[in-house]
């Protein structure tokens, strides 16, 4: 089983829908296309929780007489980075150079994750592996007929449970540390596995780093994260509250966590209703800018987006995009991914086709 690279082509379905204007008549589109031709020029530290995704395709073939469910004839199984571990992958295939800093099992999952890695040349000196510790892999099942779309029909995570030794933290603070020291920007992936934390990212220098935390968003407070990137369910789970269309309560709580965190900046992914960008400071207190969806509201496969959006949005800032330039740049990123199999990566060029097509349908 090996890691498969995806062809690197922008999906023809990634288009604007009738109706709906993407590009924002206040963004210079040639700005943003200068940002993302610097973005080789870049260097990212990525602390976080790496994954491999799974995704094991079967042929549907009967029904088991032992119990109620599909009996799966084995088409393949392919591996993909997953959590931190894509977000890496995200930023290599757009040309920036990564310092990962994280733990994987001494296993082949393990293996798996650092040939990857290797295979980008992608410096992976900041990855511990654990002897006794399994590397984080999630398995989807896809089951579909010869001539049918496959779909997930069972996901199976296979998560450590034992709290990483102090030995391995110290040895990630340390490793964070230096890294952070080299780059632009840091980027934090937190899945809840223990590589990134708060105790960590307190430790940690930088002028600018980004958070992408699944569980305990507001346990990030008093730390120097700059900006977050938040899906709506996340931001609802750490307030114990139901957005849905109440788009003030929405403002409400992005102003709140601003407050809470002391972030300049928060972006809320919301799905098909696109993102919510705050920003704090001196004249920055109006409504929050929506931005509406690049591409198609149904979507091939949204696994991973949200690592897509978070890498695209801190190499922009790296490169000295503002918020709201580097929020567009990862709308526009997202909607090309999500319309990909897989957990999938965006890529430079295909940015750069997005951009040109953009600034020619608004001429």
């Amino acid at each position: 089983m090996s890691v498969r690279r995806k062809k690197n082509r922008l999906s023809s379905r990634a288009k604007p829908r009738p109706g709906v204007s993407h590009a924002d008549a206040s963004v210079d589109l040639t700005r943003l296309l200068d940002i993302v031709a610097s973005f080789p020029r870049r260097t990212i530290c990525v602390v976080g929780d790496f994954v491999l995704d799974q995704f094991v395709s079967g042929e549907i073939s009967r029904i088991s007489r032992e119990a109620p469910v599909l009996i799966l004839r084995h088409r393949r199984t392919e591996a993909y980075p997953g959590g931190a571990a894509n977000a890496v992958n995200n930023l290599a295939d757009l040309g920036a150079k990564v310092l990962p800093v994280g733990v994987v099992g001494d296993d082949n999952e393990g293996k798996i994750l650092l040939e990857c890695f290797r295979g980008k040349r992608i410096d992976t000196s900041g990855i511990l592996r654990m002897r006794d510790r399994a590397t984080t892999t999630k398995t989807r099942y896809l089951a579909g007929w010869t001539h049918t779309t496959e779909q997930q029909v069972l996901r199976v995570d296979r998560e450590p449970r034992e709290e990483l030794p102090e030995r391995i933290r110290k040895s990630l603070e340390r490793k964070s540390r230096k890294a952070a020291k080299s780059a632009d920007a840091v980027l934090v992936s937190d899945y809840g596995l223990g590589a990134a934390s708060p105790e960590i990212v307190r430790k940690l220098n930088a002028k600018c780093m980004t958070l992408d935390s699944r569980y305990r968003l507001l346990d990030y407070g008093g730390t120097q994260i700059t900006a977050a990137t938040p899906n709506e369910p996340e931001l609802e789970a750490a307030y114990h509250v139901t957005v849905g269309n109440d788009t003030q309560k929405l403002e409400e709580l992005g102003r709140r966590t601003l407050r809470d965190l002391g972030l300049e900046a928060l972006v809320v992914t919301r799905g098909k209703d696109g993102m919510a960008v705050f920003e704090n400071g001196a004249g920055k207190q109006e409504r929050a800018h929506n931005i509406a969806i690049y591409g198609s509201d149904a979507p091939v496969d949204v696994t991973g987006a949200g690592d897509t959006v978070i890498a695209v949005f801190t190499l922009a800032l790296a490169a000295g995009a503002s918020y709201m330039e580097a929020a567009h740049l990862a709308n526009y990123a997202g909607g090309i991914v999500v319309m990909k199999r897989r957990t999938a990566t965006v890529t430079r060029a295909e940015l750069e086709v997005v951009l040109r097509r953009e600034a020619t349908a608004q001429r």
